[in-house]
């Protein structure tokens, strides 16, 4: 089973991220890069999977030459290769448009004929969760969707899907299409075997135009959403110091009431 996994180059969590003034999009140059986290647990459960069925995992990602370093990690964690899709005029593409680039990536990899492709639930910059769907819709696989725990049996495929009030089994046949949660499993550190072989493994870097896909139909200007304009969050508000003289917990009690927390 050859298993697909698509992954994300992400600016990281924990730096000043920004827009770019010049178009609006998300700066991805003035700010380290990393694999998107939620993309851990996806190359994480295809890992498991293809240990389990001696299957093959292949990851996909999007971006420019920077975005080679989340195919490194997921290498490194124990993928067997990669594909870069890097082309300047992917540049500003909003969700319809990176999934279709996406699909035509994933029929190249695997001959027309997908299997499993594996994605998160999201991820950590634009947070929409929408791109699975898409991607699903553009490949006609069933798409099954926010799992938080997977099973494969042969052909078939069991989800558990954990909701605010509810849980759900859901079942599908192969091929198909699952976005994982952080909650399906713990990934892997890769080891220091794991980053050796990384060097190794093959990468494959294609155009728009390996995938057949018109630029037209990408890209900033083409797109059917964009960023209008942004500004920066503002700076956090100094906290107020409740002093306890025999009647903090009125006074706590007054915080929370004013500020609507009880």
């Amino acid at each position: 089973m050859n298993i697909v996994v698509c992954v994300k180059h992400v600016p990281d969590a924990q730096a000043d991220r920004t827009f770019n003034e010049s178009d609006n999009t998300v700066d991805r140059e003035g700010v380290d890069g990393l694999l998107s986290e939620l993309d851990e647990y996806a190359v994480e459960e295809a890992l498991k999977l293809a240990e389990a069925t001696s299957g093959e995992v292949t990851v996909v990602t999007i971006g420019p030459e920077r975005a080679a370093d989340a195919l490194k990690k997921a290498l490194q964690m124990g993928a067997d290769k990669a594909v870069h899709v890097c082309d300047d005029a992917i540049h500003g593409s909003d969700a319809p448009a990176t999934s279709l680039v996406l699909a035509e990536a994933i029929k190249k990899a695997t001959d027309g004929s997908p299997q499993l492709v594996i994605t998160g639930m999201a991820s950590t910059d634009g947070t929409m969760g929408v791109v699975p769907a898409m991607l699903a819709e553009r490949l006609g696989l069933p798409q099954v969707t926010y799992a938080s725990e997977l099973t494969l049996d042969g052909e078939k495929l069991t989800i558990r899907r954990d909701n605010d009030a509810s849980v759900e089994t859901i079942e599908a046949s192969l091929p198909a299409l699952v976005s994982v949660t952080d909650q399906i499993n713990e990934p892997r550190y890769p080891s220091f075997k794991g980053i050796m072989a990384a060097k190794k493994k093959p990468v494959e870097t294609w155009t728009l135009a390996d995938l057949g896909v018109d630029a037209g139909q990408v890209g900033l200007d083409n797109s059917w959403t964009k960023v209008v304009e942004f500004a920066k969050r503002p700076p956090r508000e100094k906290g107020e110091i409740i002093k306890d003289e025999g009647d903090g917990g009125t006074k706590l009690a007054e915080f929370l009431a004013n500020r609507k927390f009880l």
